[in-house]
């Protein structure tokens, strides 16, 4: 029988810690692309320490002039997205950290496995798994730890961009630990919180006194309570922040930007790459119909696992788990889903429009349990395929 009482914990870092400022310049760089070129074929790596910034990775492009062009740009890319974030520290300054672009041309060895051709759809561009998920316990159909984890971290860039409170710096990570009764969430057992300031003299229940308003206003009412258990900068002080405090690597939070350990993870990182590429793209997908599913009322959650083969264009295998909630059954759903939605490579860019430059506004605060937005953002997050799923049933 299924836990239906227990306590589970997620984390989420914010878009200063060092691994999500390179996942935002490896978006950045992606966005760039596929601006100029929607089909452009990309796979970025960020690397940041003290001082410095490498990025590394391949390009494809049908019009090679533009490349060259583009690869100009890459140090602008990366110092405004450095800018945004908020770091001017002596030793990781927008103006003054060193960049290197070590981008270079894709391999026609991938290229020749993922293009479409006169007799061949395109294919995936790798072998691998991805997962999505979805649950009702909160209005966004996402697990409670980490939908609240990442907007306490959002709540607290707002304040720290706005000048609301100047003293937080932009490296920070929360962590929830939420209980549940009968399968739903009801409250926090512990709360941590560490973030960067820039007011040396600060002590930890001085930050506090900064963070716990923030993080009352956003979580649920009730939820906090005496029994609650607070650790807000546990260390003591955190004043060097970012990639000058520890380095950074695109694709290294992938949890994070996932659902907070409540599900399964394939592996594959977001982050950096465009949509030809089922790591992402059909991540996304599978999240769009876990999320669909639970929308239609056919489970109160919803696993979804797809599988795919580089150069092969149709997943493997398509799975479902409803964790015993379904109102169908698995194999049901299952076949429904392969009627409502192909699952394709171009097909999926195509349902969802994934040749945007949407990217760099992801690669924070999760890829999941956003509102979808009107340039085609978050598009995976829209429930509009729920009567096509009721009908195909």
């Amino acid at each position: 029988m299924t836990n239906r009482n227990y306590t589970f914990t997620s984390e989420s870092v914010s878009e200063g810690h060092p691994d999500k400022v390179c996942d935002r310049i490896s978006d950045a760089v992606l966005d760039a692309f596929i601006a100029k070129e929607p089909e452009a074929r990309v796979a970025c790596e960020t690397f940041a320490t003290t001082n410095r910034v490498v990025i590394g990775g391949e390009v494809g492009l049908a019009d090679q002039a533009a490349l060259s062009d583009y690869m100009g740009r890459i140090d602008e890319i990366a110092r405004a997205c450095i800018k945004d974030i908020g770091y001017e520290q002596d030793k990781f300054h927008h103006q003054t950290v060193e960049v290197t672009n070590l981008l270079h041309e894709q391999s026609a060895h991938i290229a020749q496995g993922v293009d479409a051709s006169a007799d061949k759809d395109e294919g995936a561009g790798d072998q691998g798994i991805m997962f999505g998920y979805a649950t009702n316990e909160t209005a966004d159909l996402m697990p409670a730890p980490i939908q609240y984890s990442h907007a306490i971290l959002r709540r607290l860039a707002e304040v720290r961009k706005s000048g609301a409170e100047p003293t937080l710096g932009p490296d920070a990570k929360s962590q929830l630990s939420v209980q549940y009764e009968n399968g739903k969430p009801i409250g926090v057992t512990s709360i941590v919180l560490s973030t960067q300031h820039l007011d040396e003299t600060m002590s930890s229940d001085q930050v506090r006194e900064v963070v716990e308003p923030y993080i009352r206003e956003t979580l649920p009412s009730g939820w906090i309570s005496e029994k609650t258990i607070w650790h807000v900068n546990p260390t003591g002080k955190f004043v060097i922040g970012g990639p000058d405090g520890d380095a950074g690597l695109t694709g290294r939070k992938i949890i994070v930007d996932t659902y907070g350990g409540a599900a399964p993870h394939g592996g594959g990182a977001f982050s950096g790459k465009d949509p030809t590429k089922v790591d992402r793209s059909a991540a996304y997908a599978a999240r769009y119909l876990a999320k669909n599913v639970v929308a239609a009322g056919l489970a109160e959650r919803c696993t979804i696992q797809l599988s795919y083969a580089i150069g092969v264009s149709q997943p493997l295998s398509v799975y479902v788990d409803t964790f015993g909630t379904g109102e169908v059954p698995a194999e049901h759903i299952e076949a429904a889903i392969s009627k409502c939605m192909d699952l394709s490579p171009r097909g999926i860019r195509q349902h969802l429009s994934l040749n945007r430059p949407i990217y760099q506004r992801t690669a924070a605060y999760g890829h999941f349990g956003r509102a979808p937005e009107a340039d085609g953002g978050f598009s995976w997050e829209k429930t509009d395929l729920t009567e096509a799923l009721r009908a195909a049933m």
